[in-house]
């Protein structure tokens, strides 16, 4: 068989198995995602796998990747911003607010986001850490409406402290890892932090 007849196969069989993987991922978690479960349901050996990713990391990263992606389509679909400082303070709440409905809506697909871990400790390859960058680089905008003044450098880092935050308040909030926290709470924690750290960042800039 030629390379030519064999690859359009192979990227059929990774398809298959990206989607298998998706859709385990957002029923029953990254736990349940098992290579022969995964070859049982895409209909194909167990080896089989191994000729279209190079391990079951990839695979996952590759599921990941799309959940990114279906997260910042979430955040774009919202109507464009007021102009100014003010409609950048207000955007920063309406995107916390989307990412937790996010959450709430695909929990097991965005639990994976967090719970993956590549064996050996090894770090997110390049490519995946790039499909992040337009959640943060949509943050950076923001901030640099909100301060113009800020120097370009800074915007990066502190794009993704703001998104530490958020992410912190709607993880706890939803695994309850403290107390149990009613949605509308979460809700008002998000709206309540987001418009402290803009009121803080104004008023330093003005100063």
């Amino acid at each position: 068989m030629s390379t030519a007849e064999a690859s359009p196969r192979q990227q059929a069989l990774r398809e298959r198995l990206l989607l298998v993987a998706e859709q385990i991922l957002a029923t029953e978690g990254i736990g349940a995602l098992r290579a022969r479960d995964l070859a049982r349901q895409a209909g194909c050996a167990v080896g089989a796998i191994y000729t279209a990713y190079p391990d079951i990391d990839a695979l996952i990263l590759a599921a990941n990747a799309r959940t990114l992606d279906a997260i910042n389509e979430a955040l774009a679909a919202l109507p464009p911003p007021s102009p100014g400082p003010d409609g950048a303070a207000r955007r920063m709440e309406e995107l916390a607010e989307a990412y937790l409905d996010f959450a709430l809506a695909n929990r097991a697909r965005w639990d994976s986001l967090f719970a993956h871990r590549i064996a050996g400790g090894q770090p997110k390859p390049l490519w995946y850490q790039e499909r992040q960058l337009p959640m943060f680089r949509r943050l950076e905008e923001l901030l640099a409406a909100l301060c113009p003044r800020m120097a370009a450098e800074a915007l990066p880092p502190l794009a993704r402290t703001l998104f530490s935050a958020v992410h912190g308040i709607v993880l706890l909030g939803l695994e309850e890892k403290l107390v149990p926290t009613p949605l509308p709470l979460i809700r008002a924690e998000l709206q309540r932090m987001v418009r402290a750290i803009a009121t803080g960042l104004r008023a330093s800039a003005a100063t």
